[in-house]
């Protein structure tokens, strides 16, 4: 299988761009688990003993802390991680910001998941002795934790070598010999939609929390809508397109989940083709007059005409080499 290299990716301003907005989320990530833990013990402070059962030994609390102390012991924790975070990320690689982000991640829900544990064991108790037990919560709390670790590596995994082509000769098909295959691919990020997807996902975690920690169903609520917001920004915050002898895949978002297929045999024609978020009606996953497009950037697009249904369109980069490529994976079934 013949590859080479794909043309130079982004340019100078997208990935300063790129960098600031991974400095914006960095940011909102640092502040918004500070204020979880400093906010769940201040919200519910009415309901809560002074001081407030902090340590359990077994399903017993056998420790204390004022509520000042329990609210800036763990909020001083979290300063000191992200301190060590930042400069990972100021002075290291690739490698060091990924175990960075992983540590944020882990212990950013090992932290708020344990404030908002204590602060439920703590409600409406008349004293810190009289503490609900821990028992289950812990392992939630830990399983939550490990969980956001391993989707923080995921997420700023080093991605390796740039996107791979097939080499290419100008024209809509390539001049592939007998016996050789190719493979084309190619992906857009959005980090704005990105970052929307990260602070309505730090708002759900925090609805969540503090519904867990029993402080009012607003707070469940609260956390399904933004959800929703989550989830829908996470799908929409990256695309990848591939090109093989199996026809077209396009993965969505940063877990390569959902995903569309379509059989060389099922592609009609491809093409590439510039378009606007307002010619499709805006970012995301758009349904206009121009069929299906999904826009991460305005700029080329790969087009496909399917045998049935409207045209699809994602925005990537060199999409012309890749509609180049299905057109002569598709040809012989379509002469």
């Amino acid at each position: 299988m013949k590859k080479v290299s794909q043309k130079g990716g982004h340019d100078a301003r997208k990935d300063a761009a790129v960098r600031v907005i991974g400095m914006l989320a960095f940011g909102a990530l640092a502040l918004g688990v500070l204020a979880l833990l400093l906010g769940l013990p201040w919200v519910a402070r009415d309901q809560l003993p002074e001081p407030l059962a902090t340590h359990w030994s077994g399903t017993r609390p056998d420790g204390s802390m004022s509520l000042t102390a329990a609210a800036g012991f763990p909020a001083a924790v979290w300063a000191a991680s992200v301190a060590a975070a930042a400069v990972a990320r100021w002075r290291g690689g690739e490698q060091a910001k990924a175990w960075s982000a992983v540590g944020l991640g882990f212990g950013g829900a090992l932290l708020t998941g344990a404030q908002a544990a204590i602060v439920s064991a703590n409600l409406d108790r008349p004293t810190w002795q009289e503490a609900g037990p821990m028992g289950a919560e812990v392992l939630l709390v830990l399983v939550a934790a490990v969980a956001a670790g391993a989707l923080a590596w995921w997420l700023a995994r080093p991605q390796g070598p740039g996107p791979l082509a097939a080499t290419v000769a100008d024209g809509p098909r390539l001049d592939l010999p007998d016996g050789q295959r190719a493979v084309w691919l190619s992906r857009a990020v959005n980090p704005w939609l990105g970052l929307l997807a990260g602070c309505a996902g730090l708002g759900t975690a925090g609805a969540a929390l503090a519904g867990f920690a029993g402080l009012g169903g607003a707070a469940w609520a609260t956390a399904a809508p933004l959800a929703v917001v989550a989830l829908a920004g996470l799908g929409c915050s990256s695309v990848q397109a591939r090109v093989t002898e199996r026809g077209l895949d396009v993965a969505f978002g940063p877990l390569g989940r959902p995903s569309r297929h379509w059989d060389p045999e099922e592609i009609v024609s491809a093409r590439a083709e510039t378009r606007t978020p307002a010619q499709v009606g805006g970012w995301g996953y758009r349904l206009s007059g121009l069929g299906t497009t999904v826009m991460l950037r305005r700029g080329e697009c790969l087009v496909i005409r399917p045998r049935q249904g409207a045209e699809f369109a994602v925005s990537v980069d060199d999409a012309e080499r890749g509609a180049a490529l299905l057109n002569t994976l598709a040809a012989p079934r379509s002469a």
